[in-house]
């Protein structure tokens, strides 16, 4: 009898010892369990969070894109890069003088330099920079070199843009453009998107590309162009073309600010522009550029003297009033000075 209950208590502890494994074993798997499902819901909220915050930084680069920082002088573009919204225009300046100018327009604050492998002064523009960043101790990231290939170059795109990387010397280049529309041009504008992925190049865009043409243009690339250059000036305001191109969240930049060459004189002396002038106490030219910056578009005046280069970037100290707006616009004729 007594053997027989000493049987039964050792029985029954051998239940009570399984129970208790067993529940520890599941006791385990269940906080292993629950670390694998934290695990993998951490993971998945970071990649969420990671997707989110790509969506965000994407939607306030979208967001700021072509709004003008007039107090630190810059715009945002659509590639996320800031430009300064006025600079030098370099067509028709030999070497030396381009050069001058480039350094002229660096050494009075002006960060924004334009040029052109059809002007042939890249060189100089890259060899005034060069100057400019040693003397006067000027960050190569502060400064914005734009540059374009020609038409007569779409066929070759790849070499085209080695040369002009080759001949400014001066790292990367900030933004480059088509000229202006021409055969292969699309197949142009994907190369330079591939040397956008090399960080060769940081932004694309257009020159002389209206409704018409950026209309069929846009859909057939990868990278919305950041900025569309076009003539623009009082007489030749493309009252319609600006807004198409600004909505588009693309900046729009004018040469020809002042109306071009042996049309400048007539736009300076303008009696509406010569007027507003005098009751801001500055020059025609300084009216006309600053109307263009309270547009939204970014001025790219050229010029050799140092003295003008300048004033075409001390445009801060007044501001024109929306009569004054109102009476300039209404001086547009549609009158085109080049054939672009």
């Amino acid at each position: 009898m007594r053997i027989r209950r000493i049987f039964a208590l050792l029985v029954l502890a051998s239940v009570v010892l399984a129970a208790a494994s067993c529940s520890t074993q599941q006791s385990a798997e269940s906080v292993t369990s629950a670390v694998q499902t934290t695990e993998t819901s951490a993971s998945s909220e970071d990649t969420t969070m990671s997707e989110q915050t790509k969506a965000t930084t994407e939607q306030s680069i979208e967001a700021k894109a072509g709004a003008f920082d007039m107090v630190n002088k810059q715009v945002r573009l659509n590639s996320g890069y800031d430009m300064p919204i006025m600079g030098l225009g370099t067509y028709s300046l030999d070497h030396d003088t381009c050069v001058n100018s480039v350094k002229a327009l660096l050494r009075n604050g002006g960060r924004l330099i334009d040029t052109a492998y059809m002007y042939g002064n890249e060189d100089a523009v890259g060899e005034g920079v060069r100057q400019a960043m040693e003397e006067y101790n000027i960050p190569r990231e502060e400064i914005f070199v734009i540059t374009k290939i020609y038409p007569s170059q779409f066929n070759e795109p790849e070499k085209a843009i080695d040369t002009a990387l080759e001949k400014l010397d001066i790292g990367y280049i900030d933004m480059m453009l088509l000229h202006h529309p021409g055969a292969g041009d699309i197949d142009a504008y994907k190369a330079m998107e591939k040397y956008v992925a090399q960080g060769k190049i940081r932004s694309l865009g257009l020159s002389n590309w209206y409704v018409k043409e950026l209309t069929d243009f846009l859909p057939k690339v990868s990278i919305t162009p950041a900025l569309v250059q076009n003539e623009i000036h009082p007489y030749y305001q493309e009252q319609d073309v600006v807004p198409f191109i600004q909505e588009k969240g693309i900046v729009v930049q004018c040469w020809y600010p002042l109306g071009g060459r042996g049309h400048t004189s007539e736009l300076l002396n303008d009696g509406t522009i010569s007027s507003i002038a005098e009751a801001h106490g500055v020059s025609s030219a300084q009216v006309i550029l600053r109307w263009d910056l309270q547009r939204g578009i970014v001025v790219i005046p050229g010029s050799s003297n140092p003295d003008h280069i300048k004033e075409n970037i001390d445009l801060f100290g007044f501001e024109l009033s929306d009569e004054e707006m109102a009476r300039i616009n209404a001086l547009d004729r549609n009158e085109k000075h080049d054939w672009y």
